[in-house]
């Protein structure tokens, strides 16, 4: 494992080509492949899986969840007519569970901060993803964007509560 502050660089860089990766993997999947490296290469230098193995499991399965649930409700209008979610939006929940206690550690406390962060970023995020993968936004793009405010404020908190969780088993256990 690498020190605090290269991990954190390295932690950010990982999900920062990540996302690209499964955006533009949306197109291409053979860059879904990227994608898993820069998961495998946070498991391996920066986090253990059996420190945040879970954590990452269980961020991933509510972001698909949350996901699928705003895809059916018609917020989002993936190519195709499948009602599952597309495969790079949930590994993009997988390489988002790992920035929770490395590089987006920060926001955690207070808790607003992590509100504001959610409800600034995550649409931001969302609205860029979609351009870029050609995602549709059915209900227009400013009350999309509002509603995703409100879902990523509270999103934010959950996760963090996850990653929270975790830490606090890890250390009662070991």
């Amino acid at each position: 494992m690498l020190t605090a502050p290269r991990s954190l660089i390295l932690n950010a860089v990982l999900f920062q080509v990540g996302w690209f990766a499964c955006i533009f993997g949306a197109r291409h999947p053979w860059l879904l492949a990227v994608a898993l490296a820069c998961l495998a290469a946070h498991f391996l230098w920066v986090a253990s899986w059996r420190t945040e193995g879970r954590l990452v499991a269980s961020v991933t399965l509510f972001g698909c969840a949350l996901d699928s649930f705003l895809l059916n409700l018609g917020v989002f209008d993936f190519v195709g007519d499948s009602p599952l979610l597309p495969v790079w939006l949930a590994l993009l929940w997988a390489l988002f569970a790992t920035t929770l206690n490395h590089s987006l550690a920060w926001s955690a406390r207070p808790w607003w901060l992590s509100s504001l962060l959610g409800a600034l970023a995550g649409p931001l995020s969302y609205l860029a993803g979609a351009r870029l993968a050609d995602v549709g936004l059915p209900l227009g793009q400013w009350p999309t964007l509002l509603l995703l405010s409100a879902v990523w404020a509270a999103v934010m908190l959950v996760a963090h509560g996850f990653a929270g969780m975790y830490r606090l088993r890890a250390r009662q256990i070991g």
